[in-house]
């Protein structure tokens, strides 16, 4: 293995290791340092057990000269196909990741090992489940110590729970600004008073919280700090209890029933889908990678999906997203992964020197964007000019299938009903030039029984 790797600018927070990237394959370099915990993972069955079990991601030991003193081993973990972020989760799918961090921690002690991390950084979902990606986030279990992950589990997971279930969903998005967690003393604040009631969120968060503050200036010896085994398994066991009596009460949105009422009838319905799909098929290469834009709950998504090419079914409403994630859940679909995105203002980079999280045109570009029913809210809900969404759009794809609504639409009606029509240049004529700036229109089609259109397109900015 050559020394001209590029270190991803996640992984520079652990000792033990880090990741880097080869001409394009991702692999993982083992310290000396955590040697023995490597041997552990590996001799002790715990690797075998959690990678059976659908619950750590798999690995290849590469055979290869190092070239760093500090190297023990280079590894090359499966592909992941594309790397989400708590903030762009729905709850289900947080609470789903937590249970499974749990479920890693309970196994582990099994096999005399324990989590050092759990940050749900560290999850990723991969065909349909949620997985942990970090090799290096365990270490031995010495019994009688306290579960050094505790805090961490807390904060990525706990808090941001409880603070969806009993608050607002929305409130997830704090983990855009506290990467590292939301601090506790942060999250008890922001509770209902009604939560110290609750003795699972009064232990772990609130009291949780004000043991943090008392301790905040003093310096805690963890040698002598003491957990029985017994304890510990009863900790892990109030947790996954807390965790899984937290339900979102869920309100009805705007959009969660949208397919319910659209002003298509049912051959136009089925004529649209007709197209996306033989502008899928027509497309010289099989995607590798779509991104469903504005994908609500995945109707559209799924004619990707149900071709086996993994599909990222993005959309502003936390509840269409959540009932897209059941719906995959339920059906155990593996090519599918609802998120959610504010297309208006995306993940961006964050971290430290911006490097940690990578913004979504970083985590880009995708083979193939759908924007089914988009532009005009973008455009006249939003204020965005045709000419900028095409522009960005540009950076995201290589291809794209993109819709055109005209002002008559009876959807378009509704956008403009409550507002003055400043939009002069939102037209069929101004859109087609707008995008040809970026794009190769290669084809159209009237979706039969409206006036809408649907395209397919070619990137210029990537083609080149």
């Amino acid at each position: 293995m050559k020394n001209d790797h590029i270190i991803l600018g996640s992984s520079f927070r652990d000792p033990s290791g880090f990741m880097f990237r080869e001409k394009n394959t991702l692999y993982r370099q083992i310290n000396r340092s955590y040697k023995e915990n490597y041997s552990l993972l590996k001799n002790s069955g715990l690797y075998d057990e959690l990678t059976e079990n659908g619950l750590l991601i798999e690995h290849i030991e590469i055979e290869t000269s190092c070239g760093d003193s500090e190297c023990y081993k280079h590894i090359k973990p499966a592909a992941v196909p594309f790397i989400s972020y708590p903030y762009e989760w729905t709850f289900s799918q947080l609470k789903d990741a937590a249970l499974a961090t749990l479920e890693i921690q309970k196994i582990a002690m099994k096999h005399g090992m324990t989590l050092k991390d759990a940050s749900a950084f560290n999850i990723q979902f991969i065909e349909g489940k949620p997985l942990l990606i970090d090799t290096l986030s365990f270490e031995k279990y010495e019994k009688k110590k306290p579960w050094v992950a505790y805090r961490q589990f807390c904060q990525h997971f706990l808090a941001p729970l409880a603070l969806m279930s009993c608050k607002d969903i929305r409130l997830i998005q704090l983990f855009r600004v506290f990467i590292d967690g939301i601090p506790l003393d942060l999250a008890s604040s922001l509770l209902p008073k009604s939560t110290y009631a609750n003795i699972s969120l009064f232990m772990h968060i609130h009291a949780h919280a004000k043991t943090q503050k008392r301790f905040a200036s003093k310096q805690i010896n963890r040698r002598t700090s003491h957990l029985s085994e017994h304890a510990m398994q009863g900790l892990i066991s109030s947790l996954i209890n807390a965790i899984k009596k937290l339900h979102w009460k869920k309100t009805n949105t705007e959009w969660d029933k949208y397919y319910s009422f659209t002003n298509y009838s049912d051959s136009a319905f089925k004529k649209k889908k007709k197209i996306i799909e033989e502008f899928i098929d027509v497309l010289p290469k099989t995607p590798a990678l779509v991104w469903d834009l504005g994908g609500n709950t995945g109707l559209f998504s799924r004619i990707a999906s149900n071709k086996e090419i993994n599909t990222i079914s993005f959309d502003i409403d936390y509840l269409a997203v959540e009932k897209n994630y059941r719906e995959m859940r339920e059906k155990k679909e593996k090519h599918i992964l609802p998120l959610f995105l504010d297309l208006t203002n995306p993940s961006t980079n964050l971290g430290w020197a911006h490097q940690e999280r990578e913004s979504l045109e970083k985590r880009g570009p995708a083979d193939l964007i759908m924007a089914l029913a988009l532009i005009h809210h973008l455009s006249i809900s939003n204020n965005v000019p045709i000419g900028m969404i095409a522009s960005y759009f540009s950076l995201l794809c290589k291809y794209l299938i993109v819709e055109f609504i005209p002002k008559d639409d009876s959807n378009v009606q509704k956008l403009l009903s409550t507002r003055k029509d400043i939009f002069i240049k939102y037209n069929q004529k101004n859109f087609e030039k707008s995008f040809n700036e970026y794009f190769d229109i290669t084809s159209s089609q009237n979706i039969e029984g409206s006036k809408r259109v649907l395209y397919l397109m070619i990137s210029r900015h990537i083609h080149e």
